[in-house]
């Protein structure tokens, strides 16, 4: 479990209470990932102002009690997170009943299908250095569709325009070298 003193009571409780689940720890982006027939499921981690648990396809659950939220709003489509500032905030009946609904949502095979053929919107500042550069334009041109969208993410959500500078000039070696922004997390 990733090395949070500040959390690590709460933390232990809630790994207490997967741990009296079916579901199977795993360890996958440094953090510790409950897996349920090859699912992905849960996952929990402490931050600075919060612990999270977070249902991986908690578009699904009925949240009856209003207690998860987006957990990136205009991001991620499917996860949804539940924050606790406090052990006192964590009442294990309430969370057992959430994991249990996660883990038969996983079993029935529930899964958010990823948006089809969305069109791919390329910000202006985007746009402008790959025609001004016919070899960043040929090489962004070969990308798949996944790698294209990253970087049309990347550089669409900066808010300033120093920070759009700042990424394309990191991406720029990347593009020609044929890389997605986020291949360094993948397998």
């Amino acid at each position: 479990m990733k090395d949070n003193s500040k959390w690590s009571e709460e933390l232990e409780l809630l790994k207490s209470i997967v741990e009296k689940t079916e579901l199977e720890e795993t360890t996958k982006w440094g953090m510790p990932v409950y897996v349920c027939n090859g699912q992905n499921v849960l996952g929990m981690v402490g931050f600075k102002a919060h612990v999270a648990l977070w249902f991986y396809e908690g578009v699904f659950l009925k949240d009856e009690k209003g207690v998860l939220e987006n957990a990136q709003e205009g991001k991620t489509k499917a996860m949804r997170q539940w924050r606790f500032t406090s052990i006192n905030d964590m009442d294990e009946t309430l969370i057992q009943s959430y994991i249990q609904e996660a883990i038969q949502n996983a079993k029935e095979g529930k899964k958010h299908k990823p948006e089809k053929n969305k069109p791919l919107n390329i910000p202006e500042a985007l746009a402008k250095v790959l025609q001004e550069d016919q070899m960043l334009g040929e090489a962004f041109d070969k990308l798949n569709l996944t790698q294209k969208r990253e970087y049309v993410e990347l550089i669409a959500t900066a808010k300033r325009e120093a920070t759009k500078e700042a990424r394309l000039e990191k991406i720029k070696p990347m593009i020609i070298a044929g890389k997605g922004w986020n291949d360094k997390y993948k397998g």
